[in-house]
């Protein structure tokens, strides 16, 4: 018999807004269903594996999270669970309210939460396959990750076994194999401590400085491993951000200039900087789209 757990999420959590606002709910082992407005994927807990479904049943502002598993938790388990979903969901998000100040656009539609993984070194694989790739590509990467090396997607010490040769010729990560591994045995050993990142204490120039150091992390990925972290006074400028600037905020030149105009535009949003991109850039998605949470899983932008 399985489990049923209950979250109580903060007032303004919506879950199909929230968890539809980036690309990564379409990536392996995540699957969001249009149809039931739910959320499933595998996850890694100190008992085993466990396939779980969040849903939202009253499907307004606040009400109550409900979290079907296939198997029974132990009540460690279910504080683990917990914990995963409040990271991934961003439950404890506390600048709701401060971005929305800075940024009141987006208060009346609530728009504030950017949909992340349930742990650091996930965000950091997908980060990494993200880059200097076409989105298809990179929605293929994680599924043959999950395929080939675990289905609850692959934690440090199952990625740091693994050969280079097996997940360039099986997982399509090309380049990025040998440096995905070196991540995976970075974290197995301590050298990458996921709890150091996510501290809160630390200053984000630091925490920034510190991931650049990393295998496969330039400017664009280090950029988006802060917001993934909740630092959100970084941009992540890639080809979509010169895109946008030109398209939605009129801006011409070269690329260096482009991007030289969007660093500017933003910086009176401060440390939401990210957040009022990024929620600009996924409004344009939706207004072409439709709902990002209508979006099949295989839809393409």
């Amino acid at each position: 018999m399985g489990s049923r757990v209950s979250i109580t999420p903060p007032g303004d959590f919506l879950l199909k807004r929230d968890v539809c606002s980036y690309g990564y709910f379409h990536l392996a082992p995540n699957h969001w269903s249009p149809e039931s407005l739910t959320l499933t994927r595998v996850l890694s807990l100190s008992g085993g594996v466990l396939t779980m479904t969040i849903a939202q049943p009253d499907d307004k502002k606040g009400a109550a999270l409900q979290l079907k598993c296939d198997r029974a938790l132990s009540a460690g388990e279910r504080r683990e669970a917990k914990a995963l979903v409040t990271r991934m969901l961003r439950l404890d998000d506390e600048g709701v309210a401060a971005f929305h100040r800075v940024d009141a656009r987006w208060k009346k539609s609530g728009r504030a939460r950017i949909f992340r993984s349930p742990t650091f070194f996930e965000d950091l694989v997908k980060t990494v396959t993200s880059c200097n790739v076409t989105w298809p590509s990179t929605v293929n990467m994680n599924r043959r990750l999950c395929e080939v090396v675990a289905p609850a997607f692959p934690s440090p010490e199952q990625l740091a076994r693994k050969r280079a040769q097996t997940l360039r010729s099986r997982c399509g990560v090309g380049y990025r194999d040998v440096r995905l591994i070196q991540l995976a045995k970075m974290a197995v050993s301590g050298e990458i401590d996921a709890a150091w990142f996510e501290d809160s204490s630390n200053p984000d120039e630091v925490v920034h400085k510190a991931l650049l150091k990393l295998p496969g992390i330039g400017p664009y990925a280090a950029g988006n491993m802060m917001q993934l972290l909740g630092r959100y006074g970084f941009l992540a400028i890639d080809t979509e951000t010169i895109k946008h600037g030109r398209e939605a905020l009129g801006f011409e030149g070269t690329d260096r200039e482009v991007e030289k105009q969007v660093r500017a535009h933003y910086e009176q949003f401060g440390e939401h900087r990210f957040r009022s991109y990024w929620i600009e850039l996924w409004d344009r998605y939706e207004q072409k789209n439709g709902p990002a949470w209508t979006w099949p899983p295989k839809h393409k932008l």
